[in-house]
């Protein structure tokens, strides 16, 4: 028997039985094939193909339940599952079912229970060599996570941060319907499985939506800590279904192999950490893996708020944006042109977060400071294949408002800038200082409000979002020599339009 005549058998018969039935088993199936399959072939000739037909499939017994889902479309959060997430956004934490997972992971790994103080000990010092190795900017920088203690420093110290600021961008992206009602995820570099966790932890306080996990990673370490944790907290909840992690360096990635028709697709804290890569290596991957996509999907790039790691994004993103793969958020060229900012440092930061029973444990020391990580800074980029930007605004040719990249020629003197606002407050109780940006801008350009000048006409540039448009009238440029950028003076004369 030709195995591809057998495969196209049961795929056939698969489709012809599911428009028939909305509910049955797979072993119904071997009633209408010529020949007798054994059944786990049936699944395994069917299983890449269920989710992106909008069917389920559940493990029943020795046999295998399928259910018939509605088709995927754009999803549209109700008002209960807003209110969820919103309550669960006022006071952002790890619950406590993945706090007591990970503790039990620690226990597993060690043979000690997740508090004993040897163990404790051993956790800070692959804390402190991982904070040691994060702020070693030279090119030999290595941050690895390939030994025990190093994932079970990552799962103490950065892994609530990042667990916490990846849901904010999910919950952000359903918000701007971004997110459909069944979405194909790809974790690129996982790790112990962060980003496959947030997804787990928004999605249950979803409704009726799915999601089917697919990850890369390549350290066994990784790997195994993610076999504990993900598969287990899926199971609180049967919306998510997680694959298996697919073993392989990215770097060396063969992208033929991926899954098609991915929904998402993640870059968390991790093209940073590839430096065998060029920005172009990296940039090059990313826009072949796009070819993955879906026609309405999304890539997600997010890495550490610094400036080296901040400034590079931005300029791996416009590499991105010239190659074909456009610029969702949070950048918005609200001309025509290419940005050429070589120094672009740009984040989004978020109330801090509770820390974890492991993490204050963990404290519990002389110098506490040194393991206590709750304060949520990010820089991100969301791609796409096609054209739709967040943020939008019609301006005519001969608009009254002057391009940031010809700002030198009106030094010290008032005009009117459209922008978009690309931090939060990086000032002080004196002055209320903001980044800004057209998508020209040839040097970096802040827009300053003095206390004493804030009002009811300009106090919109303070509650902005981070990316959003604003107008400013009549606003003072100054040249900084000392950071060789240029300042947006608001008086209070100054308008701010949102």
């Amino acid at each position: 028997m030709n195995p591809l005549m057998s495969d196209r058998e049961i795929i056939s018969t698969f489709k012809y039985v599911s428009r028939m039935k909305q509910e049955f088993m797979l072993s119904e199936l071997k009633d209408y094939l010529k020949e007798d399959t054994p059944l786990r072939q049936i699944y395994y000739t069917l299983k890449p193909l269920i989710f992106d037909m909008g069917i389920d499939i559940k493990a029943d017994g020795d046999d295998f339940r399928i259910v018939c889902a509605l088709p995927k479309k754009q999803m549209i959060l109700s008002e209960g599952e807003i209110k969820k997430n919103e309550l669960f956004f006022e006071s952002t934490a790890v619950s406590r079912k993945l706090e007591r997972l990970i503790e039990q992971y620690v226990e597993k790994k060690t043979g000690k229970t997740w508090d004993d103080p040897q163990i404790l000990e051993k956790i800070r010092k692959a804390i402190r060599m991982q904070k040691a190795s994060y702020w070693n900017e030279s090119s030999s920088r290595n941050i690895s996570y390939e030994k025990g203690y190093s994932v079970l420093g990552y799962l103490a110290y950065q892994f609530p941060v990042y667990f916490i600021q990846f849901q904010y961008l999910l919950y952000g992206m359903a918000k701007d319907g971004l997110l459909n009602t069944r979405m194909k995820i790809l974790d690129v570099g996982s790790g112990p499985g962060t980003v496959p966790l947030a997804v787990i932890d928004m999605y249950n306080r979803l409704d009726t939506h799915r999601a089917e996990i697919h990850s890369i990673e390549l350290f066994d370490e990784n790997i195994e800590a993610y076999n504990f944790l993900v598969p287990q907290y899926a199971a609180i909840k049967s919306n998510v279904s997680v694959e298996e992690t697919i073993r392989t360096n990215v770097s060396e990635l063969n992208i033929e192999k991926l899954p098609g028709n991915i929904d998402l697709m993640v870059f968390s804290n991790v093209l940073n950490e590839m430096k065998n890569m060029s920005l172009e290596e990296k940039a090059e991957l990313v826009k072949s893996m796009a070819e993955k996509l879906s026609q309405d999907g999304n890539i997600i790039i997010i890495e550490p708020a610094d400036k080296t790691n901040s400034t590079e994004l931005r300029r791996l993103t416009i590499m991105l944006k010239k190659m074909g793969v456009r610029i969702y958020s949070p950048c918005t060229f609200l001309w025509s042109g290419e940005c050429t900012l070589e120094n672009c440092w740009s984040f989004e930061q978020k109330e801090d977060i509770k820390p974890t029973r492991l993490m204050e444990k963990l404290a519990e020391c002389d110098e506490p400071y040194r393991y206590i990580n709750t304060d949520i800074k990010y820089s991100y980029a969301i791609l796409r294949k096609d054209k739709l930007a967040k943020h939008y605004t019609d301006l005519p040719a001969k608009s009254k408002f002057a391009r940031l990249s010809q700002i030198e020629k009106h030094n010290k003197k008032r005009i009117n800038v459209v922008c978009s606002v690309m931090s939060g407050d990086l000032g002080d109780d004196k002055y209320r200082l903001f980044r800004v940006c057209d998508g020209t801008s040839k040097k970096a350009v802040y827009a300053v409000i003095p206390s004493h000048n804030l009002s009811e006409d300009n106090e919109a540039l303070t509650k902005a979002p981070y990316g959003s448009i604003i107008k400013v009238f009549n606003v003072l440029v100054k040249y900084n020599e000392a950071n060789d950028s240029y300042n947006l003076l608001v008086g209070k004369g100054t308008v701010i339009e949102s």
